[in-house]
């Protein structure tokens, strides 16, 4: 059926969140204010909120809407992970169209706290400083050889994946891979996003991401999802909304990939 979907999302759980206070970062947002494991949740939640707004889903709607929405979230959260998890996860929470919420969770790698709530992305030759993110690993960025069409299954995240992931098998990229394809828009020939995450380019002397329309339905923007990393930096300032021509690229240029399981993570491009 063609309205067969779940909304989604997926987001790190990590016990080295709750150090936030003892480490002086107090312009995290949300994890700043709340002592919770979970990476940037109210994002999380906002966004399939929008979605499912969206779709006019009610029920969906009247689960997430809200700090009640938000409280209850994180507590259902909580109980499925359980009291005795002390390593980081990948944590994957789906709604329903009936607002019937679910989680699955996987284990993932350890990342620094200077690589998820940053306060600057270094410039490419630079070192990071301090309260930057490493630049090691450094992942390889690819272009897909294909165009993928904008639609609402690339503006909101959904189950929907089908685009996302006939981009990574064209470029053979498994989930383990330090690898990153990146989706281009068929209408204009820029870069939409990333297959798991957003990317940021160094322009004019600044770190740009590819815009994303306000709603669906204006046009506008690159085709891709307003994801939670990217909301965090570009309300901090750490980079600016840009159009980026894929035919721009240059092969080795070092850029930065974010989402919301790794943060922000190095990569340069290779024009294979």
């Amino acid at each position: 059926m063609a309205d067969d979907f779940s909304l989604f999302t997926s987001l790190r759980y990590d016990p080295a969140l709750l150090e936030l206070p003892s480490k002086n970062i107090d312009y995290a947002g949300w994890n700043s204010a709340n002592r919770s494991p979970f990476y940037m949740l109210d994002y999380h939640r906002d966004r399939m909120l929008r979605a499912a707004t969206h779709w006019k889903w009610e029920k969906a709607i009247q689960v997430l809407s809200g700090e009640e929405g938000l409280e209850a979230l994180r507590k259902a959260a909580e109980e499925f992970i359980g009291p005795c998890q002390t390593t980081p996860l990948r944590f994957k929470i789906l709604v329903s169209r009936e607002g019937v919420v679910s989680f699955e969770k996987n284990n993932t790698a350890p990342v620094g706290l200077e690589n998820l709530f940053p306060l600057r992305l270094p410039p490419p030759g630079s070192p990071s400083g301090p309260q930057e993110p490493r630049k090691t690993p450094s992942w390889t960025i690819v272009l897909d050889n294909d165009q993928t069409a904008a639609s609402e299954y690339t503006h909101f995240k959904t189950t929907k994946r089908d685009m996302y992931n006939s981009s990574r098998e064209r470029r053979a990229i498994a989930l383990t891979d330090e690898r990153e394809v990146l989706l281009v828009n068929h209408d204009d020939g820029s870069i939409m996003e990333g297959s798991l995450t957003t990317p940021y380019f160094w322009r004019d002397g600044r770190w740009v991401t590819p815009p994303v329309a306000a709603t669906f339905n204006s046009g506008a923007g690159s085709g891709g999802q307003d994801g939670t990393s990217r909301r965090w930096a570009l309300e901090r300032g750490l980079a600016v909304e840009q159009a980026i021509p894929a035919n721009s690229l240059v092969d080795g240029e070092e850029c930065w990939i974010s989402n919301g399981v790794r943060g922000f993570i190095a990569g340069v491009v290779r024009l294979e």
